[in-house]
């Protein structure tokens, strides 16, 4: 089969680097979420059911659909905005709010008005959004060299030296000394593995107008706006181009069937989708799908044992996870400021981009991604007036 003969050791490890790179770093706000919300710890472990089977079964499909690495992630923005916005909203109409949510989605990627506008980002405007948007993510890799010295730096120097002799298998090794020097310096925390499988829990849904002002509406332009916005741009950063509106639509109908388990929200992945994208899932660009199907299954088996998942995950020191993200995502930053101020007419925009979203900024509750846009955008077309001006 030759879905199976394009796989490799190097996709696999890509998959399961973007997982754990996702996981541990939302997973905790996807429960504080659940909380906010009233859900009983049984209905938070439905949460990581539905989301967790719910971007395994949709990133599996359209990665396969497409032969390109499409990665379906939930919204971790969306989540911390939850943490606020359902405050004095019942479970039950929490969980109206997602469905309508699912429904918007559902509406723009039906319409094509997503596909449309985002066509209309220029080259070096969305390289520069990508960068920017991974920038912290490295930072904070070599960052937790305070901390852990000795893990950081030999991660590093794993790196190195296999990128320089097998480039496949640069972050593996990483990821292989890290997990050796946590065990031998006695860096992992306590393993809460509880036995099962998880099971779901329906909630039914309720809709409120309150709820779909205060919970629908913010968690759509949030995952819209700060989700599959850089999520597009990491995928035409690439040179892949699958069709923008069936992906959004799928997300939409995989949101709208799950809410009443806790899909919240799915959207397409731009962080973790990065860690798939590069060289270092395969040097084969026709082959890198197999990466995000990978990460499909490592996201399934989640779904499942969601809750002995998180627990082993959570035991993980925070050093060794910034550290492999920020290795994993050297290449794509690098190609992505290449491609950024490749262009000396569109060098000030994107470069006012990057600088924006690698802020972090947030207004309106929306993320800097969004910002970066809009701020580049701003920036370029002053520049046209002037150029029509002269």
């Amino acid at each position: 089969m030759k879905v199976l003969r394009d796989f490799s050791v190097s996709s696999v490890a890509a998959g399961f680097v973007a997982v754990l790179v996702g996981l541990t770093s939302s997973v905790v706000i996807v429960f504080q979420a659940a909380r906010a919300a009233g859900a009983t710890p049984e209905q938070a472990g439905s949460w990581l059911w539905a989301l967790g089977l719910g971007m395994g079964a949709t990133t599996i499909g359209l990665s396969l659909r497409y032969r390109a690495p499409v990665l379906i992630a939930w919204s971790t923005p969306g989540a911390a905005l939850l943490i606020t916005s359902v405050a004095g909203v019942t479970l039950q109409e929490a969980t109206g709010a997602f469905v309508l949510t699912g429904l918007l989605i559902l509406a723009v990627g039906g319409s094509g008005l997503f596909e449309r506008a985002i066509d209309r980002i220029p080259g070096a405007l969305a390289a520069a959004l990508l960068a920017g948007v991974l920038l912290r993510f490295a930072l904070d890799g070599f960052a937790a060299a305070q901390t852990r010295p000795a893990l950081v730096i030999s991660m590093a120097g794993a790196y190195l030296v296999v990128r320089r002799l097998w480039p496949r298998y640069a972050v593996l090794a990483a990821l292989g000394v890290g997990l050796f020097v946590t065990w031998v310096e006695g860096l992992f925390g306590t393993f809460d593995l509880p036995s099962g499988l998880t099971r779901p829990e329906w909630v039914t849904p309720h809709f409120s107008l309150s709820a779909a002002i205060g919970v629908a509406l913010p968690l759509f332009i949030v995952t819209m706006a700060s989700q599959n916005v850089p999520g597009v741009a990491a995928l035409h950063a690439h040179g892949y181009r699958p069709p923008i509106s069936p992906i959004i639509t799928t997300t939409g109908v995989a949101t709208v069937a799950l809410a009443p388990f806790g899909g919240y929200t799915f959207n397409l992945a731009a962080i973790t989708a990065s860690i798939c994208l590069g060289r270092e899932a395969h040097p084969d660009p026709r082959r890198r799908y197999t990466a995000a199907i990978a990460s499909g299954v490592f996201y399934a088996i989640v779904g499942l044992f969601g809750a002995a998942v998180a627990g082993m995950l959570a035991a993980f020191p925070r050093e060794l996870v910034v550290g492999i993200a920020g290795l994993a995502l050297l290449g794509t930053i690098g190609n992505g400021l290449a491609a950024a101020v490749r262009d000396e007419r569109q060098r000030e925009a994107a470069l006012v981009t990057f600088v924006v979203t690698a802020s972090g900024v947030t207004l309106l509750s929306i993320g800097s991604a969004f910002w970066g846009l809009v701020a580049g955008a701003v920036v370029a077309g002053v520049e046209r007036i002037g150029t029509r001006s002269v």
